[in-house]
């Protein structure tokens, strides 16, 4: 009787415990790639199929790795299927990256309305889709989910990965470059974007070079030297405008000399107006001496009017520093991808 008494007492216990089921999904488009790792770089094991259903198995930024019917495992970017997410949403997430994107919508075309420090908590409101609406005493936002999840990827899958990038910070010393509305110095600016890109592409594992690495002043001749002297991946030279006899104009820009390079300056102009949704000035020829004389790939980015008073005021902030570069990096990151395969191939 105590033997069939406790089976009872444990057929009861489990009636009452929730089932698991793994997560179920489909592929929402035509010849999908569907790859060895989590990346265009791995090899491509067979092509799916709209309506092609799967098991997820785990997700690693913006690739999935599932398992198909055939019991074939492998990866497929995000953006081809869409899964059955049964899962109960968390009441709170921890932040678990530094400098994490927090969007004011929930879509990477939203404007980036704060970022999320490494470790700071936050409640749940809702999820949406790929997104969680999170708030906490300080920031309300969406946060894509997959950048919730702690993830260590290996150097070899990060586009960044021993890449040898210059910045050339623009102007120094006695150079001050052009003058804003309330007398800050171009090349002061400059130096504030340089310092937080170098940061953040330094994370990402990158090579990162500096023209300038104080208030000095360096020759044209000289920033060139030092990009063509190197195994220089990406020369970017860093700036922003100014005219003070049309104070409302505003607005990023981006030059290149090459043809060979309009490729990267329209990548980094794009995901740079996505992040702050500045005026779009577009992508154009720059008859510029450091790109003209440069022989590794080369673009100026002027990101901004300082003679425009309010654009000048959020040029100096924090924030807007972080948003403009995030943008470089993500059009960077999209070059990168391009570049390694020859065209976006998924």
């Amino acid at each position: 009787m105590v033997v069939i008494s406790i089976l009872i007492l444990l057929f009861t216990f489990n009636l009452d415990k929730p089932v698991s089921f793994a997560k179920q999904g489909t592929i929402t488009e035509d010849n999908v790639h569907v790859r060895s790792g989590p990346g265009t770089e791995f090899q491509i094991i067979t092509q799916i199929h709209d309506g092609t259903a799967f098991t997820f198995i785990k997700r690693q930024a913006e690739w999935v790795e599932i398992q198909l019917e055939d019991s074939n495992v492998g990866w497929v970017h995000a953006k081809y299927l869409s899964i059955n997410d049964q899962v109960d949403t968390p009441s709170t997430i921890t932040i678990p990256h530094e400098n994490t994107q927090i969007r004011s919508s929930p879509t990477t075309d939203a404007p980036i309305a704060n970022f999320a420090k490494k470790g700071s908590s936050f409640q749940v409101i809702s999820s949406k889709g790929d997104w969680y609406e999170i708030q906490n005493k300080a920031i309300h936002g969406f946060v894509y989910k997959a950048l919730t999840e702690p993830i260590s990827l290996p150097m070899k899958e990060s586009s960044f990965a021993n890449k040898s990038i210059v910045i050339d910070v623009g102007h120094g010393g006695r150079d001050v470059g052009a003058i804003g509305a309330s007398g800050v110095f171009e090349k002061d600016v400059a130096f504030l974007t340089a310092q937080e890109l170098t940061n953040e592409l330094s994370m990402l594992g990158a090579n990162v070079r500096l023209t300038r690495r104080n208030d000095e002043y360096i020759p044209l001749n000289s920033r060139i030297s030092y990009s063509n002297n190197f195994d220089t991946d990406v020369f970017i030279s860093l700036h922003y405008n100014s005219v003070p006899n049309l104070p409302n104009v505003t607005g990023i820009e981006s030059f290149y000399y090459k043809e060979s390079n309009k490729k990267l300056a329209t990548s980094i102009q794009k995901k740079v107006f996505d992040a702050v949704q500045a005026d779009d000035r577009g992508t154009s020829f720059g008859d510029f001496l450091v790109l003209r004389q440069n022989l590794k790939p080369a673009i100026l980015l002027e990101l901004g009017f300082i003679s425009n008073k309010a654009e000048e005021a959020r040029l100096l902030t924090t924030m807007y520093q972080k948003k403009l570069v995030s943008g470089i990096i993500q059009g960077l990151g999209s070059y990168f991808a391009r570049s390694e395969i020859g065209k976006t191939e998924y």
